[in-house]
């Protein structure tokens, strides 16, 4: 088994080693051994790191995440590993999760190519214009930490913000919704549905696509038509056990489920 030592300077792909090893394998790394990640800098290199392990290093990753606290807040993107990108109904036995959390999302899909000096010049409703279809997602939170969500702020968002893996239910045809009313309903296990309605913490999903495609373009590369961001939890972190079924309902958008 690799053994990852603390580096005397930090090395961004050291940590992306690192991590990767630790997504295969499912053994934690320490977060007391890596305290010289501490910027938005580090972080970027990390993400960078991770997205040229899995191929093209000219145009950008075709899944992301991003999100925030409230349009006030600064937003968060980080691209995803395609190995654990799946569609509705997937079994996801095989990956070795350490903290199997549940976020119901709306996914979105670009349907054009988008470099930086095009999104350079985007407002909203020319961001908003770009998306071709949605779909419901759900993404499971995980953590390579054995600190897990108690590890530093920094560490945890260099390891993709959490990410574990992503179910994208069936796409529809994007069209504008009034999101303060729209539905959404999640059961993990054999737990009781939870349920809310305009719970985005922005509003509405989509206004986030300005910042993430500046973000995307000027450190990754072109975002390639099909490329696919989901946006944000509408029902907060959900705790799941190894063996529960998820399963995730959008009125008027759809459904996704999945199987720990």
């Amino acid at each position: 088994m690799p053994h990852f030592d603390s580096p005397l300077a930090f090395a961004p792909t050291d940590l992306a080693h690192a991590l990767q090893h630790a997504t295969v394998s499912g053994l934690a790394l320490d977060a007391a051994v890596w305290p010289q990640v501490q910027s938005a800098a580090d972080v970027l290199g990390v993400h960078q790191a991770r997205a040229h392990m899995w191929g093209d290093t000219e145009r950008a990753p075709l899944h992301w995440k991003s999100g925030g606290a409230s349009r006030s807040q600064p937003l968060s993107h980080a691209p995803l590993p395609p190995q654990g990108v799946r569609g509705t109904d997937a079994d996801l036995k095989d990956i070795p999760f350490l903290l199997r959390g549940v976020e119901a999302e709306i996914a979105l899909r670009m349907g054009r190519d988008v470099d930086a000096d095009a999104a350079a010049r985007l407002d909203e409703a020319d961001a908003v214009a770009l998306v071709d279809a949605m779909a419901v997602s759900i993404e499971i939170v995980d953590s390579r930490w054995q600190q897990q969500l108690q590890a530093p702020e920094a560490l945890k968002a260099a390891d993709l913000l959490c990410h574990g893996a992503l179910v994208l239910g069936e796409w529809q045809p994007y069209h504008a919704r009034d999101w303060a009313l729209q539905r959404c309903a999640v059961q993990v296990g054999r737990q009781p549905w939870v349920e809310r309605q305009g719970s985005h913490s922005l509003q509405d999903p989509a206004w986030l696509l300005s910042q993430w495609l500046r973000h995307a373009t000027r450190h990754f590369g072109t975002v390639q038509a099909g490329t696919v961001v989901t946006t944000g939890s509408w029902c907060g972190l959900l705790l799941a056990a190894k063996g529960d079924a998820i399963r995730v309902r959008f009125d008027g958008i759809g459904e996704a489920a999945l199987q720990l």
